[in-house]
């Protein structure tokens, strides 16, 4: 292990690791509204687009994040549609986070007890209200665990987005080994990164879940 190579490499690792949170955020926001809206079709049976949503939840989550990313990347250019690899990466997150927190939103807003929902309708709420006061908040809470599992399946599945020359970790490490030979460097350099990135993650995932269970049983 080189350590003086080590240190000099830590500046494009941290140059990687601000491509890679911006290609998670964005995909990781734009997943969870789009989840939302899909998870509100489904859950509720919202003709005519519950067929649609349904449809894209089985094409996402069977088709590989790569395939989506080709077709964004190459196959759109075909027709005449041209974006950048940042931005298919983006699209690409979103296609295939969409239905893994919709599925997970659906069992949340499923899981509301009718009373519930029958006792706000009792005191005058309107279908906006319930479902901004009464609805989402306990749909939000049950499906915390699920949606952190998958903000952080997202971010490790932004390493799929080197593949179109995005020099997010996953690029700029295959580049060093591929330039310079320093595998053993640049794959402990993309472990850091990634530990760096989602441990606090997960930290904070759990510590949202166990806040969770314990305003639910009162302890």
């Amino acid at each position: 292990m080189n350590w003086s190579y080590v240190v000099d490499a830590i500046p494009r690792f941290i140059d990687a690791a601000f491509i890679t949170l911006q290609l998670s955020f964005w995909g990781i926001l734009l997943s969870l509204f789009l989840g939302l809206v899909i998870a509100v079709i489904t859950a509720y049976h919202i003709k005519p687009f519950y067929l649609i949503a349904r449809s894209y939840i089985e094409l996402s989550r069977n088709t590989p994040l790569l395939i989506q990313l080709f077709f964004l990347y190459y196959g759109l250019p075909k027709i005449g549609v041209h974006w950048d690899g940042f931005t298919c990466g983006i699209i690409a997150l979103t296609f295939l986070g969409g239905s893994y927190m919709a599925e997970a939103l659906r069992a949340g807003l499923l899981a509301i007890p009718k009373g519930q929902i029958e006792a706000a309708k009792s005191i005058g709420l309107s279908r906006y209200q319930i479902f901004t006061y009464v609805i989402f908040p306990q749909a939000w809470a049950v499906a915390i665990p699920a949606l952190g599992a998958n903000i952080l399946f997202l971010i490790k599945e932004s390493s799929v987005i080197s593949a179109v020359a995005v020099a997010e970790l996953m690029f700029v490490t295959k580049d060093i080994i591929g330039m310079d030979y320093k595998t053993n460097e640049a794959l402990f350099l993309l472990f850091i990164s990634y530990l760096v990135i989602l441990l606090p993650i997960s930290l904070l995932a759990r510590y949202a879940e166990n806040r969770v269970r314990r305003a639910k049983y009162g302890v």
